[in-house]
């Protein structure tokens, strides 16, 4: 069931900033790189260039696998901005009773973040965050760590966009809660490195003398 009304917010409330870190695993573009041409050759669009189907197929695997990780590893931090999210609300009477779940966070994170949210994931290159914040949250709603490849169905890791596009429809269908409106619930989003200047350069700022 999904939620049957949005939130009327009495004032505007800035959220915890969400905090991206890079995937550190160098190597994950290029399998990925393989495994996409690997698929085309599979399908019959490009030539085989010498690979065995076997090959191709351990390839396209491989790439797959980066993918889900990559993913997780974006759901992770996705997760964590969530669970700083609640905590806010807690500390707010005047939005106690009024319905506000996890779920509100994601849905106003995937469906309606900010503009400034939505134009700066797109100068980065992100051009379908929502796609990609989709799949991650989909994925945490049923693994609390990464697993081996081998502990993960091939027809999963090959499929896996459709797989955990379906988990994150499950979850945002499946209970009642609030939506929430990026006008009342603005945030910022920063990488990693960018926030830890941020801070550092504020830090610095308030240890600086005053003027006399």
């Amino acid at each position: 069931m999904e939620a049957k009304y949005v939130f009327e917010a009495d004032r505007v409330r800035k959220l915890p900033p969400l905090i991206l870190h890079p995937f550190s695993d160098g190597g994950a573009p290029a399998r990925v790189t393989l495994s996409a041409r690997a698929s085309l050759i599979l399908r019959g669009l490009l030539p085989g260039a010498g690979f065995s189907e076997t090959e191709l197929n351990e390839q396209l695997i491989e790439g797959r696998y980066c993918e889900i990780r990559m993913l997780y590893y974006i759901g992770k931090d996705l997760c964590r901005w969530v669970e700083q999210c609640m905590e806010f609300v807690a500390q707010e009477e005047a939005l106690s009773g009024a319905s506000i779940e996890p779920e509100s966070f994601i849905c106003l994170l995937v469906e309606d973040p900010p503009e400034p949210v939505a134009e700066k994931l797109r100068n980065w290159g992100v051009a379908d965050f929502r796609a990609i914040f989709r799949r991650a949250l989909g994925l945490h709603t049923v693994f609390a760590s990464i697993p081996p490849c081998e502990l993960l169905g091939s027809d999963f890791i090959r499929l896996h966009h459709r797989y955990t596009d379906a988990l994150y429809a499950c979850r945002v269908e499946s209970g009642f809660f609030a939506r929430l409106r990026s006008a009342d619930f603005p945030f910022d989003l920063y990488a990693s490195g960018e926030y830890a200047q941020k801070l550092a350069s504020e830090w610095e700022k308030q240890q600086e003398p005053p003027l006399l």
